[in-house]
């Protein structure tokens, strides 16, 4: 599954290097930690492999709120 933000990415890039012993996983916070425990080094790698440049900084919301006041 590639990835669908900047911030996605960028987690899943950190977590690949933690898996790989590149980095240590204590360096690891938030979501690039649980990616690293919870995705196989396969699945990292095309999420971390998506290019940066046509992604939106986050994603978007799958939740609309309403507009409407009460």
């Amino acid at each position: 599954m590639p990835a669908k933000s900047k911030q996605q990415q960028k987690a899943a890039g950190a977590a690949l290097a933690a898996k790989r012993g590149e980095q240590p996983k204590s360096r690891l916070r938030g979501a690039s930690r649980q990616m690293a425990e919870f995705m196989s080094e396969k699945e990292l790698e095309k999420m971390a492999s998506v290019k940066r440049k046509k992604l939106p900084a986050r994603a978007p919301s799958s939740t609309k709120r309403s507009s409407k006041r009460r």
